[in-house]
């Protein structure tokens, strides 16, 4: 049976860092969807489409993430990362205080993870750019909605210690 493994985690948490090394070394890697949801955006003319239209955003990120899933899905790997998952959808929601479509649940439900690491704010590491805008004070929120949401769905999250990529990535190795 494949393991599907989420990090969860607000932004510039080094969530795609850890991704990234577990690529190089031959891993199944899944990048965070709303990266590109933003990118697309903004060359449609949309500064932030999350602030924006916070529920568009939304169901996009829902149908990229539903489409990896499926794609890991099709993989042969036994392993398979991912960068957030599909019950981070609803959480960013609820961090906004934005009414949670029932969709969103029933596809959280539907489509399981096996483990999930948190990877928690570091001030160390944090910095913004073009698709990350929130504040390290916002990381820290948005990092408390998503333990709730992940927790509420019946997960044991395990948190990733502060420390190098590479130790990062040994950690979780040796949790799976």
């Amino acid at each position: 049976m494949q393991q599907k493994i989420v990090f969860i985690g607000g932004p510039g948490t080094g969530k795609s860092s850890v991704l990234r090394y577990l690529n190089r070394r031959g891993y199944k890697c899944m990048p965070e969807v709303s990266r590109e949801v933003t990118r697309k955006a903004q060359e449609e003319g949309i500064e932030q489409l999350f602030l924006t239209d916070p529920l568009l955003f939304s169901y996009k990120l829902l149908e990229g993430r539903v489409q990896q899933y499926l794609d890991a899905e099709k993989s042969n790997k036994k392993t398979v990362f991912f960068d957030r998952g599909i019950p981070s959808v609803h959480a960013y929601l609820e961090y906004f205080n934005t009414e949670i479509p029932e969709e969103f649940i029933e596809k959280s439900k539907q489509y399981k993870y096996t483990k999930i690491f948190q990877f928690l704010p570091w001030k160390k590491i944090y910095k913004s750019d073009n698709e990350r805008y929130e504040t390290f004070e916002q990381a820290e929120k948005i990092s408390t909605f998503l333990n709730k949401a992940y927790t509420e769905l019946g997960y044991e999250i395990i948190n990733v210690p502060f420390d190098s990529v590479r130790n990062r990535c040994f950690f979780i190795l040796d949790n799976l």
